[in-house]
């Protein structure tokens, strides 16, 4: 009974760390991508809509629970989608971010240092979002939210605007 209750553990330990490894392979970039056009536009009000628990919980009152589950699964795909362009986006500004260390200038070196900062800590936890939403599509009627990694990336734009802006004044910076 004992080795049994063993193998099954490890099992699971064994599932969570490929699935780790797949989803963190998946948010990897190629080292010859050209880093400005590849950010790819993110809807956040789409993505905010898709993350709401009280949308979710709207949805969950209006529809039968086959539909709900159904319509649940749509959106936590949706979701998915948002959150692996957020950790491409992400990695794209640390790359950004990394060369831009290399200035002469301390703001825009601190300001470089912070994007980079929340860059990291944002691919992470979009790499553990992937997982909970994954680990959600299977249960649907379980509770997800995805609404650290908005906050996240919010909080990363403007990161990459301010250092947009203190390398290039005059240039208009959005992202």
């Amino acid at each position: 009974m004992t080795l049994a209750i063993v193998l099954v553990i490890a099992a699971v330990v064994a599932l969570v760390a490929i699935l780790s490894l797949t989803v963190s392979r998946a948010l990897q970039l190629s080292s010859d991508a050209r880093l400005a056009p590849q950010i790819q536009p993110i809807d956040v009000e789409a993505f905010r809509n898709l993350v709401d628990p009280a949308e979710d919980e709207y949805l969950r009152r209006r529809l039968p629970a086959s539909e709900f589950r159904s319509v649940r699964r749509q959106r936590l795909l949706a979701t998915a989608a948002y959150v692996k362009a957020v950790g491409r986006n992400a990695a794209f500004l640390i790359r950004i971010g990394q060369s831009a260390m290399q200035s002469s200038d301390a703001h825009t070196v601190e300001a470089a240092r912070q994007l980079v900062n929340e860059g990291l800590l944002l691919r992470r936890n979009a790499a553990f979002a992937l997982l909970k939403i994954y680990t959600v599509w299977a249960w649907p009627s379980s509770v997800q939210s995805a609404v650290s990694i908005l906050h996240g990336y919010e909080q990363m734009s403007g990161s990459a605007m301010l250092l947009g802006r203190l390398q290039n004044p005059a240039v208009p910076v959005r992202i």
